[in-house]
């Protein structure tokens, strides 16, 4: 098993494509995990330097739309089909709603599954707020009756809406991390879902639960055969970044804290890099 280290687009909209390309080559990242560009060129010329420069792609698909499930039904179909195009190692998927009922969001799950049989492409179901997998009661839910979803494991997202460090989900936590085949590296807490610096030593009871279920991640899947893992360093900027009031000065620097998190994870899991 190789474990991949990505980066993602988010909150560097801003930089021009090709400079934030090659700030991720030059900071030792073995990919990136973004949606794909709407232009037909710059997303010719993303996985042309990918390809280049032998760099991983995880598809994300957010950008499923729809109040109504025929509608997000419909819009998510098209997305998993703009995302195969590019022939991601894997896609990452925002799936169904938090308000749509276990049924519905059955059926996008089955879609989903057999869109990957015949594609080939895993898909994985993260596990974000207002999403099918915004809880773990929820996606327990989920998992109890489909046998065969796989997830991006975020679980910053359900210390925030459990206000636990998920002790009481011992059971449902396992099974998750059973099922998870790509990792978003971000630490939240009982209150957010992003610590403001996990270098800082108040946040290290944080950073150590959350290193704990990512071990075990990375022993499940070597003792699977997965042939690559990857770990999507992702702390995010404002709102999921703490701003000081009235200057909005952002507490810390984004890129400089997705760094750390990469180098402490390529040490940790140095045998599978």
């Amino acid at each position: 098993m190789k474990i991949k280290f990505l980066l993602p687009r988010w909150g560097h909209e801003h930089v021009r494509q090709d400079i934030f390309l090659e700030k991720v080559r030059l900071a030792g990242y073995d990919g990136i995990d973004t949606w794909l560009p709407e232009v037909a060129q710059e997303k010719k010329e993303m996985l042309e330097f990918l390809d280049k420069n032998e760099m991983v792609f995880v598809a994300h698909q957010h950008q499923a739309y729809g109040h109504t499930f025929d509608e997000f039904k419909t819009s998510f179909v098209k997305n998993l089909g703009l995302c195969a195009e590019a022939n991601p190692i894997l896609i990452n998927s925002h799936t169904g709603k938090d308000y749509f009922s276990l049924e519905q969001n059955l059926q996008l799950i089955d879609i989903a599954q057999e869109f990957s049989e015949k594609s080939g492409i895993t898909i994985t179901h993260e596990t974000h707020r207002g999403r099918i997998g915004y809880c773990p009661q929820m996606i327990d839910m989920v998992f109890a009756a489909r046998a065969k979803p796989l997830i991006a494991a975020d679980f910053s997202h359900w210390v925030c809406v459990t206000e636990s460090l998920l002790e009481n989900f011992s059971d449902i936590l396992s099974e998750a991390i059973t099922r998870t085949r790509h990792v978003h590296a971000r630490v939240g807490y009982e209150q957010g879902p992003q610590v403001p610096d996990p270098r800082a030593p108040e946040w290290e009871y944080a950073l150590d639960s959350f290193l704990a279920w990512w071990d075990r991640i990375v022993q499940v899947n070597a003792g699977r055969g997965t042939a690559i893992l990857p770990f999507t360093t992702e702390f995010g900027p404002a709102p999921y970044m703490q701003r000081e009031p009235f200057s909005q000065k952002p507490a810390v620097d984004q890129f400089e804290v997705n760094c750390y998190m990469k180098d402490l994870l390529k040490s940790r899991y140095a045998r599978y890099c």
